[in-house]
């Protein structure tokens, strides 16, 4: 390998695709850039869907390592040939994501490497033998993994509630992190949930566990016990009494309860073990074993200094000055700060008329023409603006497509935090693929910052898409070479409480959000004077909404416009427009 190289490292599964762009410089790497893109399992999605995915990523490259769940050897011809189509000049190799796992367990050594995340697999290697146990997919079990604890879980919940024993502690945690009412609503959730989703309720179930829930305990205990076992199983079968164990994915970085878990039952039967942790990623394996490495090779972190300071440097991330004190504030002395804070949301907003007005006019001219209107979030941010979008069909008697919202990690980012999702900047590009974004739709990114790689991306492949693109921030210090045609900057200063953006930030997006959409709601003649005509009229507050608005309009009683609605099956718009 020749220092400058670049090499690109690719681990697919049946949840995501996380990748690495790494050069080289004699033993060490350093990472250019890395993120995550939809799943690549290669039995769970077609060739198409590969070809999509993988034309996210980088172009510009000199070695790949492309290793993928469910890619088997005499799948490896045809995955290195769409791999030639995306890539025609490297040099790649294909495997399986076991492949990469070990390597960057292992490197050269050997060991025994237990994986714990959506899936689990435990694979172990002794000279050039390689054994394994389990990773059969979640259909089939995946035991130990978070699919597989999840699912436990759940099944307890509902036999606990069908023997009325009482157990509701721990199927609150699971309602609230659901943000679901009741049983019924769980159990439809579940017919629908993909293993992502369900697997991503993992810390709910450990949470239980370690806030002393016995049962929930005995679910983790079981499952470190599987994959214990399978550990024993390989080394057993490769003749290794004191191997090296090294734990790796989600479950055990995230959870210290399940790593003391699987090392007690190890422990019991094979008390030689050297158990550790694993410090590279899946995808660094495939880098290494794409770039044909040595075990002494390092990986430099992505970020520099000066990069790091950078982002420091961001308004929303500077302190406030006048409420460093804010612990030691009485309950009035802290609410009199908020509200006297709100004079800079205000400020910010009214500094702003001219950019929210052109904002106002590229909606109103992208959805008069049949285009649509994007919110593209991650964060706060994020749930702003699917709010926003959510109220404009029972608002304005739209469709729910012409006014969308869209956050970084998905519609789970919504209730709970999607961890690195605002940093995906390839997700972000193949997010406005996907909605078929095109040259009559205007999309708007929402950053407080102004940095989010998310919606920067989003951005930039939407106006390649000939879309128009509106910037919204609250930092005016941002960096300005994002390329738009309508940048909005909401200056409201450092948060009362340093960096949280759902605050002033917050508040002052909410606010221009609204004028936006309103505003063009308003010139595509869905109101009447200040009078919603296009709701619909879907429960009794909107009926006798819908009957004052009629009353309102035709100058009558209350049972005259009531009887109108009737006529036309509460139609408001077909009522108003007889008047």
């Amino acid at each position: 390998m020749d220092p400058g190289e670049k090499i690109l490292g690719v681990e697919g599964g049946g949840t995501k695709t996380a990748w690495v762009l790494v050069e080289s410089a004699g033993n060490e790497l350093r990472i250019l850039d890395q993120g995550k893109l939809p799943p690549s399992n290669f039995r769970l999605v077609t060739l198409d869907r590969l070809r999509t995915v993988f034309s996210e990523l980088p172009k510009q490259i000199d070695r790949a390592g492309i290793f993928l769940a469910g890619c088997g050897p005499e799948d490896r011809p045809i995955l290195s040939r769409l791999c030639a189509e995306i890539w025609p000049t490297a040099k790649i190799i294909t495997g399986n994501d076991r492949d990469s796992g070990v390597a960057a367990a292992l490197g050269n050594g050997e060991g025994i490497v237990v994986n714990a995340g959506s899936g689990s697999s435990v694979t172990g290697r002794r000279g050039g033998r390689i054994e394994k146990a389990g990773g059969w997919g979640h259909i089939l079990g995946d035991a130990g993994g978070g699919y597989f604890l999840v699912i436990q879980a759940l099944r307890f919940i509902l036999r606990e509630y069908d023997l009325r024993r009482g157990e509701v502690q721990f199927a609150a945690k699971i309602l609230r992190a659901l943000s679901l009412n009741n049983f019924d609503e769980l159990v439809r959730w579940a017919q629908t949930a993909d293993k992502m989703e369900i697997a991503m309720l993992a810390p709910t179930v450990f949470e239980a566990a370690a806030g002393g829930d016995t049962r929930v305990m005995e679910i983790i205990e079981n499952g470190a016990q599987v994959l214990s076992e399978y550990t024993e199983a390989v080394a057993s079968r490769l003749q290794m009494l004191a191997p090296k164990v090294v734990l790796q994915g989600g479950l055990f970085h995230r959870d210290s309860l399940y790593t003391h878990a699987f090392r007690r039952r190890l422990k019991k039967n094979l008390p030689d073990a050297r158990v550790t942790t694993a410090e590279r990623s899946p995808e660094l394996g495939a880098a290494w074993l794409a770039g044909e490495l040595g075990d002494q090779v390092t990986f430099q972190a992505k970020l520099s200094q000066n990069e790091i300071d950078d982002l420091a440097a961001a308004i929303t991330e500077q302190r406030n000055p006048r409420s460093e004190n804010l612990e030691k504030m009485s309950p009035r002395e802290l609410v009199e700060l908020f509200v006297e804070e709100e004079k800079f949301v205000h400020e910010a907003l009214r500094g702003t008329i001219a950019e929210l007005t052109r904002a106002t006019e590229i909606g109103t001219e992208s959805l008069r023409n049949g285009g649509r209107m994007f919110y593209v979030g991650a964060g706060s941010s994020g749930r702003i603006g699917v709010l926003d979008a959510s109220e404009i069909p029972p608002t304005f008697g739209a469709s729910p497509d012409l006014v969308q919202g869209m956050i970084a990690g998905g519609p789970t980012a919504l209730y709970r935090s999607v961890e690195g999702a605002e940093d995906e900047e390839s997700a972000g590009a193949l997010a406005m693929n996907e909605r078929g974004i095109n040259n009559r739709d205007v999309v708007i990114g929402i950053t407080a910052s102004g940095r989010t790689p998310f919606v920067l991306s989003a951005i930039g492949r939407a106006r390649s898409l000939g879309a128009k693109t509106i910037l919204l921030t609250c930092n005016p210090a941002r960096p300005q070479n994002t390329n738009v045609d309508l940048a909005i900057n909401l200056p409201v200063g450092p948060e009362l409480l340093t960096g949280s953006t759902r605050l002033k930030a917050g508040t002052a997006t909410k606010v221009a959000l609204n004028i936006i959409s309103t505003g063009a709601m308003v010139a595509l003649g869905k109101v009447r004077g200040n009078l919603m005509i296009d709701l619909h009229a879907a429960s009794t507050k909107l009926r006798d909404r819908a009957v004052r608005v009629v009353a309102g309009v035709a100058r009558c009683d209350y049972q005259s416009a009531r009887n109108m609605l009737e006529a036309c099956d509460w139609n408001l718009r077909a009522v108003v427009d007889k008047l």
